[in-house]
């Protein structure tokens, strides 16, 4: 059975997809129900053995019952004690000898989830700095866009001011003009 993947989004001012800490590794994910049971049945087979002659001693019973056979009944009644004693000392036996390796298992499923952790914190890091390097390289183009908008204006304004003849520079220089003018006519008349 697969596992539900994240939807993968894309972010608004790039077309690059925007980085996730839920990758499509199947490390992320956590033992199926289907393997631990797997699992278990290989490291105690004993414990359902138990539970199978106990279900198949109780439906023996039941159908004597019905029969009106009380001795296979009883009979049947005993194997069912028979089949619990055996599982219990089954699952006894099992935990005294698989003790270590359960130990062992515990040790191995929190260095996992410690290397999980720490996995999921990096990607997360990661995945924060991609989203501060676009957040940075969208300010900047907003910045060259806003100037160089501001310097197409203030072109088409002095353009402006250009053509009606009334700027501050071309007062200016008028006024300097003919204040030069105004002394050189000044000068060849005395």
């Amino acid at each position: 059975m697969a596992q539900p993947q994240p939807p993968k989004s894309q972010s608004p001012l790039t077309t690059r997809e925007v980085p996730s800490s839920f990758a499509d590794n199947q490390a992320y994910f956590d033992e199926s129900r289907w393997s631990k049971f797997t699992r278990r049945l290989k490291e105690e087979p004993l414990i359902p053995l138990g539970c199978a002659i106990t279900c198949w001693a109780l439906y023996s019973a039941t159908k004597s019952i019905r029969a009106g056979d009380s001795y296979t009944a009883q009979r049947m009644f005993r194997f069912r004690l028979y089949g619990q004693f055996f599982t219990i000392i089954a699952m006894v036996a099992g935990s005294a000898y698989y003790n270590a390796d359960r130990l062992l298992r515990k040790e191995y499923d929190e260095i996992q989830k410690e290397r999980k952790a720490v996995e999921k914190r990096n990607a997360w890091i990661k995945e924060l700095e991609a989203r501060d390097m676009e957040e940075k390289d969208w300010r900047e183009k907003v910045k060259d866009v806003t100037k160089k908008r501001k310097e197409e204006e203030d072109v088409a304004r002095a353009k402006e001011e250009a053509k009606k003849g009334d700027g501050v520079v071309t007062k200016a220089v008028k006024g300097l003009r003919g204040r030069f003018v105004g002394d050189e006519e000044g000068e060849g008349k005395s």
